[in-house]
């Protein structure tokens, strides 16, 4: 039974209000942990979307509340607001009503508002321990994590990908930087402290061990099932070795000489990370058959009989006869995304299964595509992004770039895989307080018509704003992951680690 009856209507703006905060980030801001993972090859959308999915909810609900105190605690006092508990209710309603880019700048800048608006500036927390850390934070971090990017790089550049026997160097590396990165995410988690776990009163000892055991132990599973793994397959260039045998660990080291390739079977053992990017000794002609996005109404399909215009496929208008089908003969050629649209438009809505279809294709259409292709093909800017100074022609760019060895690459995108899902976690349980931080405030006043500096969050608003982050995510999350990719630089596993 809520305290403040009354005062429904703000409780239920707040709630659609965070919902859109959350949706938001999800959309702009989890692109920052899985752009470079996607971008370089790492992992397709689909792969992608689905750990960032199981991360960001997972750091939401089980460290958010840790953080979700901050947005209002440490901004403006609440206990200014103890004779008039509504007015502090309505403050963090206004906040979230802001029309965000970053939720962050705007939740903290409507917070300050709110402070000026009701109890004046001079009762905003200017200090250290409030406002300034957070407007510090936003300068300094940018800047170490530039630096520190760039030393990890120039490391793996010189003692890595430019020695003479590269794959031999990244197999000796590659065990240091598990150790290392290992270390450096469970210091994070545990710094932080998992609310679920009341990790704050472990003290020195056990924190140290449990950073350094973890480190141990990945380093240890590295060496029994992944490093045989990685050496069947790269080194002895093992056609049969599937994925899932990774687990046969040490048995991997018996398994005897590898069979020949039967005679017409392509032999695939990692993919080209570097395939779609031009370089300065590349052919023109060659760069100028490489696709564009499937998003561009100027590139076009090859057929048998000759080319298909892209605007002709946008409007189902695929052939003279007007019928709207593509020819078998298109289809290879056609992305998963225009695959998907042309599914969504073989049937009418009013029929369940182009219903079926068509509602499939609205809300995968973020996972069944190619976002490297998007990024930019050569000499053309993908559609909807004429505007953008990011849509420029690449190859101008992309060509100075050096292309290393395709199986040291590969070596990385373990590596960058684990610190997306790390980095992803981390951004759940932080970024999750923009959106249920002010809502946790008006829930609680709206219950209890008090404010207390100190109040627990329910788990259904952790879960509420985790939910909400991850349909973001999959709605929208796929056209800053298109940003953030190859447009600011190219990407490889390597360099994506360092990232």
């Amino acid at each position: 039974m809520a305290a403040l009856p009354q005062y429904d209507y703000i409780f239920a703006i707040g709630l659609i209000f965070a919902f859109l905060d959350a949706w938001n980030i999800g959309a702009n801001d989890v692109a920052n942990s899985f752009a470079t993972s996607v971008s370089s090859r790492s992992l397709t959308m689909l792969q992608a979307m689905m750990i960032a999915t199981v991360c960001e909810f997972g750091g939401a609900v089980l460290a958010g509340s840790r953080v979700s105190g901050t947005i209002k605690n440490d901004i403006i006092p609440v206990e200014a607001f103890a004779a008039q508990p509504s007015i502090l209710m309505l403050g963090m309603m206004c906040a979230l009503i802001g029309l965000p880019v970053s939720t962050t700048h705007s939740i903290v800048g409507g917070i300050i508002g709110v402070g000026f608006a009701t109890i004046g500036p001079s009762q905003v927390d200017w200090s250290w321990e409030g406002v300034s850390s957070v407007f510090a934070a936003w300068a300094i971090a940018p800047g170490i994590s530039g630096c520190f990017a760039a030393i990890i790089f120039l490391i793996t550049k010189y003692a890595v990908l430019e020695r003479k026997t590269p794959l031999r160097n990244g197999f000796w590396m590659i065990p240091v930087y598990f150790g290392v990165t290992s270390a450096v995410l469970t210091m994070s988690i545990v710094w932080k402290g998992a609310a679920s776990l009341d990790l704050d009163d472990w003290g020195v000892g056990p924190t140290v061990g449990t950073i350094f055991g973890v480190a141990a132990g990945v380093i240890a599973l590295y060496a029994i099932f992944l490093l045989p793994y990685l050496h069947r397959r790269l080194v002895m260039e093992d056609w049969t070795l599937e994925g899932r045998e990774v687990i046969k660990g040490p048995l991997l080291w018996k398994r005897g000489p590898v069979s020949p390739v039967p005679e017409g079977h392509e032999q695939k053992i990692i993919q080209d990370y570097y395939r779609g990017h031009v370089t300065s000794n590349t052919d023109p002609v060659v760069a100028n058959e490489i696709a564009t996005g499937p998003g561009d109404r100027r590139s076009s399909l090859k057929l048998e009989s000759g080319s298909m215009p892209a605007d002709k496929l946008e409007s189902g208008n695929t052939s003279d006869t007007g019928s709207g089908q593509v020819p078998e003969a298109a289809m290879p050629s056609l992305s998963m995304e225009e695959k998907a649209r042309l599914a969504s438009r073989e049937n009418s809505w009013k029929t369940p299964a182009g219903f079926m279809a068509r509602t499939k294709y609205y809300f995968l259409r973020g996972v069944n595509r190619d976002i490297v292709e998007e990024q930019g093909g050569v000499g053309v800017k993908p559609k909807g992004f004429a505007a953008s100074f990011l849509a420029k022609d690449l190859t101008k760019y992309h060509k100075h770039v050096p292309h290393y060895d395709n199986k040291t690459e590969h070596l990385y995108s373990f590596l960058q895989i684990m610190t997306a899902a790390v980095a992803s976690f981390g951004h759940g349980a932080n970024d999750v307080f923009n959106a249920i931080g002010p809502l946790s405030a008006i829930y609680q006043i709206w219950t209890t018509n008090e404010t207390l500096d100190d109040s627990e969050v329910p788990i259904w608003i952790l879960a509420f704003g985790g939910a909400a982050i991850s349909i973001g995510l999959w709605t929208y999350g796929y056209n800053m992951m298109r940003n953030l990719g190859n447009r600011l630089t190219l990407h490889s596993p390597a360099r994506g680690f360092s990232m």
